[in-house]
């Protein structure tokens, strides 16, 4: 076993490339969901079947609730690590670069860049205490939307796309996806009121907001935005990510990486 400490932005996914070329068979991340990200993308660029392990030491860790090892400490991860089966997930992918759990355009990526500048915020409060100072300056961009078979346009609070099924920590966006089954679920919430927006935050976080006129979920296997009155911004499993283009595909490749998931 061989423990590697990562140096900066980007590093994880060059450590874990080299090391599924080198033959490791068996690659864990060791942080949060931006850790995931990373090592994800090292291994998909990979290409070698090397799988994904997930030790949770983030504030949100939404990737590791699929694996079954959420909210345990670091030795009790590594110990259901150890008899974990693989079982092949899918991937998103757009602007060149994968997602495993999420990524979004609107009030999402405002919400990153928000908790970006709190550092010392921990815990729940590093996700309520932001989604709340965001709101009160936030516009909800002009978005085209148009998956396999539904298309819309007009004021998106946010448009989530879903491999997994929370994000943000505490917020089921998707309580029905399943991140094997080939499919995206998108979570398309309109423009809202603050009452509205009150009154949607604990359903949000309870799965039951589909049932809003303001909320729609459709699944797809392609995802066409647009912004056509400013640049995008996205968050990719929550690391911020601003392309400056108005327009982007987003695609999911079915079964592609490999996850450690404890029994």
């Amino acid at each position: 076993m061989e423990i590697v400490t990562t140096e900066r932005p980007g590093h994880a996914t060059e450590l874990a490339a080299q090391a599924a070329r080198d033959g490791a068979e068996r690659i864990i991340a060791v942080g949060g969901d931006g850790a995931v990200h990373e090592v994800a993308n090292g291994l998909l660029a990979a290409g070698t079947g090397a799988a994904l392990g997930v030790v949770p030491t983030g504030t949100g860790n939404d990737f590791a609730k699929l694996t079954g090892v959420y909210k345990h400490s670091v030795e009790r991860a590594v110990d259901r690590l150890v008899v974990a089966r693989p079982r092949c997930f899918d991937a998103g992918k757009v602007l060149g670069e994968f997602f495993v759990n999420t990524m979004g355009v609107g009030f999402g990526p405002a919400v990153v860049r928000t908790r970006n500048a709190m550092p010392g915020l921990k815990g729940f409060l590093s996700y309520l205490v932001p989604v709340m100072r965001t709101f009160a300056r936030f516009r909800p961009p002009l978005c085209d939307v148009r998956a396999d078979a539904y298309t819309e346009r007009g004021n998106m609070m946010m448009v989530e796309v879903c491999n997994g099924t929370t994000a943000g920590g505490s917020y089921r966006f998707a309580p029905d996806a399943d991140p094997a089954d080939g499919l995206l679920d998108v979570c398309l919430i309109r423009e809202i009121s603050l009452p509205r927006f009150l009154y949607a935050l604990p359903r949000v976080m309870r799965g039951t907001h589909g049932r809003m006129k303001e909320v729609t979920i459709v699944r797809t296997r392609t995802l066409a935005l647009r912004t056509p009155e400013a640049p995008l911004v996205l968050h990719l499993d929550g690391e911020l990510r601003m392309p400056d283009v108005k327009e982007c595909t987003v695609t999911v490749k079915p079964g592609c990486l490999n996850v450690l998931v404890a029994q």
